[in-house]
C-alpha cells in the first residue's frame, strides 16, 4: 500500500488508526529477535482487530516500501505502533519517556484494547496527548 494511499484511508475513517510498522533487522540475533517480536505483534493486533473494528482500524505498513516517515517518526525498532485519529498523530504517555508509538510487542489483547480506547475518547475530545491506562515505565519492575 502506497504512502498517499494510507493517508487518503485514514481520513476516511472516523475512528483510530492504529499503524504497524515492521522492519527486517540486519544481523543474525537481533533478526531472531524481531521475527519473534513482530510475530507476536501480529497475532495481538490479529485477535483484537474484530473486536476494535467499531472504534479503529489496523494498517500493516512495511517502512522499507514507505520509507517517508522513518526519520520524522524515528521508525528505527522492528515493531512499532503509532496511533492517527483523523489523519492527525495522537501520543500516549505511557511512561517510558517516548510518547510517540509503541515500540514493543504487546502480547495481552485486552491490554492493547484498553490503550486504543483511551486514545479514541481522548481523540475525540481534541486531545493530541492522552494517558495510558497501564504504566509502563520500568520504576516498579525490579
Amino acid at each position: 500500500m502506497a504512502c498517499r494511499d494510507l493517508v487518503e484511508t485514514r481520513v476516511r475513517c472516523h475512528g483510530v488508526s492504529v499503524s504497524c510498522h515492521n522492519r527486517c533487522c540486519k544481523n543474525a540475533s537481533s533478526y531472531f529477535t524481531g521475527v519473534i517480536t513482530l510475530q507476536v505483534m501480529d497475532e495481538t493486533l490479529y485477535k483484537v482487530a474484530e473486536k476494535m473494528k467499531n472504534f479503529a482500524v489496523i494498517y500493516l505498513v512495511d517502512v522499507s516500501e514507505v520509507p517517508d516517515f522513518n526519520k520524522m517518526y524515528e521508525l528505527y525498532d522492528p515493531c512499532t505502533a503509532m496511533f492517527f485519529y483523523r489523519n492527525k498523530h495522537i501520543m500516549i504517555d505511557l511512561g517510558t519517556g517516548n510518547n510517540n508509538k509503541i515500540n514493543w510487542a504487546m502480547e495481552d489483547e485486552q491490554e492493547f484494547i484498553d490503550i486504543v480506547e483511551t486514545i479514541f475518547r481522548g481523540a475525540r475530545k481534541g486531545r493530541g496527548l492522552v494517558v495510558s491506562p497501564k504504566d509502563y515505565s520500568t520504576k516498579y519492575r525490579y
